[in-house]
């Protein structure tokens, strides 16, 4: 399944004539939603870039018409990022067959069922993740018989 998605990332990079990095940084605008916008610290953090691959990924994603720059009314130092809707729209259309498999896949099971996936892809996040929180980098080393 990861690997589909991936594959469908890569596709839609290469059809936009973007780098994968850039699908990330568009996904990473869009899911902020209620959280408010995203500055381009705030993605160099997350997808852990440097400030200057953060700028030509944002040059380009902004030329395509993905996104926008909008300086903060209060602080004009900071950049707010938002999704064009152009390029939510070019996205959106994209995307629309995988999201309407996902949608045909999911009308098989039952709610309970699906609760028990959930709760798998869950825990397997939070293991997957682990060794990433600890503070040496190592999985936490069980410690009963």
């Amino acid at each position: 399944m990861n690997g589909e998605f991936g594959r469908a990332t890569h596709d839609f990079a290469q059809a936009q004539g973007l780098h994968p990095t850039d699908v990330q940084a568009l996904a990473e605008i869009l899911d902020a939603g209620d959280d408010g916008p995203v500055t381009p610290g705030m993605l160099r953090e997350r997808l852990r870039l440097t400030s200057g691959a953060v700028t030509a990924c944002l040059d380009r994603l902004e030329r395509a018409g993905h996104i926008r720059r909008a300086r903060d009314s209060n602080d004009r130092r900071i950049v707010h990022l938002h999704y064009a809707p152009r390029g939510r729209e070019v996205a959106r259309e994209y995307f629309r067959p995988l999201a309407q498999a996902t949608e045909a896949v999911r009308r098989r099971f039952s709610d309970a069922e699906l609760r028990v996936v959930a709760a798998f892809l869950a825990a397997m996040n939070e293991e997957l993740a682990a060794p990433r929180h600890h503070p040496d980098g190592d999985p936490p080393r069980p410690t009963g018989p």
